[in-house]
């Protein structure tokens, strides 16, 4: 049991870590670093302002036992000249007191002031690395940046080649379709224009028949407007036909000698058109 649940415990970790690093940005992380930074000069600079006011304070302590001394000093001398040795004692007496508080505090100037230099000196390496740091978290932030968009256009171009490539399959299948029905559509053409397949419809005439349907058709039409002109008056006048033998005009093939019953009836039948309206 120990066993699997070191095993677990490993895992668990193992898990939770590969989240934490899903989720952690490098940039914010930066960032943070940094403020502590800050805050840590901030603390050393109060250190320092600190040091430097109690070094202050104990400066004007010095002056006034200086100036306590220094009249303590004048008291004894005029208490001398005046014949009062005892007061001149008494006041010199005083006068040492003082001198020694003044060399006591003077040690303790010293090292207030040493210490204020290393405190100082301590600042400014720190702001030094300080600065150091955002110049390098800054370049670091930019680099991740440029390399976080070239990674998602890369991505994006990845995704769009994927769906063009899917695009271009589907084109060449459209293409493919329409090609083999175009070639379809010319294969049954072709068959029924053969007659090799026959058109259910009836529509569909072979080559050779819709020629011959044209030809015909044209010339139907020009008998038509030969007609039409003859009723008009408009028909040109017929050509004269070489004469035979015995001074007859020769006839042409399938032509009947005038007064045949033929050309009679032709000649008794006349057209006659009706006038509109009636």
């Amino acid at each position: 049991m120990t066993g699997v649940m070191k095993r677990m415990a490993m895992i668990f970790r193992a898990k939770a870590n590969k989240t934490l690093d899903k989720y952690e940005d490098p940039r914010e992380m930066l960032d943070y670093s940094y403020q502590k930074q800050l805050e840590l000069l901030q603390k050393v600079r109060r250190g320092v302002a600190d040091v430097a006011t109690s070094r202050k304070r104990l400066e004007l302590q010095l002056r006034q036992l200086e100036q306590q001394a220094a009249k303590h000093e004048d008291q004894g001398r005029k208490a001398l000249s005046l014949g009062r040795e005892d007061l001149a004692r008494e006041a010199l007496t005083r006068r040492s007191g003082i001198m020694q508080q003044i060399a006591d505090m003077r040690l303790q100037y010293e090292q207030l002031q040493s210490e204020e230099e290393k405190l100082t000196l301590a600042s400014q390496r720190l702001q030094a690395r300080v600065d150091a740091f955002r110049i390098r978290k800054e370049t670091i932030k930019a680099t991740y940046t440029a390399s976080e968009a070239q990674a998602n256009i890369g991505g994006a171009i990845a995704g769009i080649s994927e769906e063009m490539a899917d695009v271009g399959l589907a084109m060449q299948r459209a293409e493919d379709k329409t090609a083999q029905m175009q070639a379809r559509a010319g294969a049954i053409d072709e068959l029924l224009a053969s007659g090799a397949l026959d058109d259910p419809t009836g529509m569909a005439k072979d080559d050779i028949t819709a020629e011959l349907e044209r030809l015909s058709s044209g010339s139907d039409v020009e008998l038509e407007i030969m007609r039409m002109k003859q009723e008009l008056g408009q028909a040109p006048a017929p050509a004269p036909q070489a004469l035979g033998q015995g001074g007859q005009q020769a006839l042409g093939p399938g032509q009947a000698a005038p007064g045949t019953p033929s050309q009679q009836g032709d000649a008794q039948y006349q057209p006659r058109f009706e006038k509109q309206g009636e």
